[in-house]
């Protein structure tokens, strides 16, 4: 499941990463995604169900707060509706404030509300507070039964976002500090053709500053000016990129910590983990692309 999420991330429009640098380069979005699902499905295989077998030996439980052994009974549980409704919410409340910045001027109220609501952070406030009626009061639990499961929720899940937001910060200390101007003044000079040249400066970003967007939007910066004098194709340019963003996830990427804190591994078991998964799919996504260029010309 990992693996097919950060292959989406990476890959496949209209996820927000591939779609910006689709934008930058003028690529076909139809034709974007048809090269990222042939990619796709090999890399997901290989980074996934494979890849997996490898790592049998890491036999984890979930952190104490995550995981609720408790069987409950059909009378506890909520409607199959009321769980629906709650999940999905932010996801309509953020789909809708995207759908109004398209088609609405700046100024509008009916835009400037929906851009509001549907900022995460105040979508997910508003699904938790939802949440607390449709699953709590509904149910029939108290106000300080569902005070109780609020604060055992906050207490499982506090270290994890502290360390996420750790990762985070050590981010934009390296993105302020200049080193991604440093890298891609670097690779400006280059003779590496159109693909491989995307490919090796997103790696290179990554790797540097931990944020595999900033990454992929900066790569996109730098090697524009090349696609009009080699003609290579922009959709293939666009996956090249995104291949490149994920690689060699480490410490400076929030992604890190949180798989971390979700399976509880250590540092080393995520570095042999994680790291080494985004790794693959990296590498797959960059035999992907070279192979259809192959065919294609």
């Amino acid at each position: 499941m990992v693996a097919a999420l950060s292959v989406t991330h990476c890959f496949l429009p209209p996820h927000p990463g591939p779609t910006a640098i689709a934008t930058i380069f003028e690529a076909n979005l139809g034709t974007t995604l048809l090269y990222g699902f042939i990619i796709t499905i090999p890399t997901v295989i290989v980074a996934g169900p494979l890849f997996s077998k490898l790592l049998t030996r890491f036999e984890k439980a979930p952190p104490e707060g995550l995981f609720n052994p408790h069987l409950f009974s059909e009378e506890e549980m909520p409607s199959f509706w009321n769980s629906i409704f709650a999940a999905v919410i932010p996801v309509i409340l953020m789909a809708i404030a995207a759908v109004c910045e398209i088609t609405l001027p700046k100024t509008n109220t009916v835009r400037l509300f929906f851009e509001f609501v549907g900022n995460p952070a105040v979508a997910l406030f508003i699904a938790i507070v939802i949440a607390i009626f449709t699953l709590g009061r509904r149910n029939g639990r108290t106000i300080e039964q569902i005070m109780d499961i609020i604060g055992d929720s906050i207490g499982a899940i506090a270290m994890i976002v502290f360390i996420i937001a750790g990762g985070g910060a050590f981010k934009q200390v390296l993105v302020d500090s200049g080193v991604g101007q440093y890298i891609s003044h670097l690779m400006t000079g280059t003779t590496l053709s159109p693909l491989l040249m995307c490919w090796t400066v997103a790696a290179l970003l990554r790797i540097a500053l931990g944020s595999a967007t900033v990454a992929a939007i900066t790569t996109a910066g730098v090697v524009l000016p090349i696609i009009n004098v080699t003609h290579a194709d922009p959709a293939l340019m666009v996956l090249a990129t995104g291949a490149g963003s994920v690689i060699a996830s480490h410490v400076n990427d929030p992604g890190f910590w949180l798989f971390k804190g979700y399976f509880n591994l250590t540092v080393g078991e995520t570095l042999r983990t994680w790291t080494v998964m985004e790794t693959l799919i990296s590498i797959m996504g960059l035999l992907g692309v070279l192979a259809i260029n192959a065919v294609l010309h």
